[in-house]
């Protein structure tokens, strides 16, 4: 079991992370006003940013995960048949 948390645990934070983006994404930058005013506008400019970072970051982090999910198999088979011989 915690073969398969190793395995799939930094994809899952990745997710997470670009699901984290939406949900700020909608709620604090949501749809802009038809004509803002200027501070409305930097508002939502500076809300949409952050989102666009957290879309990033989990991206980025999501496909190191999916890249390095057949080294930490790998290691980690390897690993477990070493603890079971020594057993």
């Amino acid at each position: 079991m915690k073969r398969i948390i190793k395995v799939v645990g930094l994809p899952t934070v990745g997710f997470a992370i670009v699901l984290i983006g939406l949900v700020y994404d909608t709620f604090l930058a949501g749809i802009l006003y038809q004509d803002p005013a200027p501070e409305i506008q930097s508002q939502w400019e500076f809300h949409r940013s952050v989102a666009g970072l957290f879309y990033v970051t989990g991206g980025i982090i999501f496909l190191l995960g999916l890249l390095a999910i057949p080294i930490i198999w790998i290691r980690t088979k390897v690993k477990y048949q070493q603890l079971n011989h020594t057993l």
